[in-house]
């Protein structure tokens, strides 16, 4: 891929000499994770989608789980030693970030984030990320996953 054609996320993983696969898909506008899992013919297991919250501190936590998933925003709390979380709210994304909806990965964004991986993804031989834009995810191992972000494994979905 050109270096022009190269987002943050993928820079990041480039200079931390992480190996990953870039698949690209159309896609015009926000398309949510389960769509794009099934364009790229992938299992929802092993695609991840990246969700940011806020705390009552104003401290700002990046989870990050597989896409036919959703979070509980209470394990989510205790995973990260706080009373209680909100996500951020759509229209603040860019700001908080530096991506846009849709092409929030949890590599490379602004300002380095608490970042807390589901813990299904420790069991997984490869994860696919959102790449830093719409239409470009990224596939590479969970623990480069966890090395590029700083991340943790935890309980934070759902039942």
């Amino acid at each position: 891929m050109a270096k022009d054609n190269k987002t943050n996320a993928m820079r990041i993983l480039d200079k931390l000499k992480i190996a990953y696969t870039a698949h690209t898909y159309e896609c015009e506008n926000f398309v949510d994770g389960v769509q794009i899992a099934e364009l790229l013919g992938e299992d929802c297991t092993a695609t991840f989608k990246t969700l940011v919250t806020i705390a009552k501190s104003g401290k700002y936590y990046v989870f990050c789980l597989p896409v036919d998933r959703e979070m509980d925003l209470k394990k989510c709390a205790r995973a990260v030693a706080e009373k209680a979380l909100t996500p951020v709210h759509v229209k603040d994304i860019l700001a908080v970030t530096g991506y846009i909806r849709g092409g929030c990965s949890p590599v490379g964004m602004k300002k380095p984030y608490r970042t807390v991986i589901h813990e299904s993804a420790s069991s997984l031989e490869r994860v696919i990320i959102s790449g830093g834009r719409l239409g470009l995810q990224l596939e590479l191992t969970p623990d480069d996953l966890v090395r590029a972000c700083s991340g943790e494994f935890a309980d934070i979905t759902a039942e």
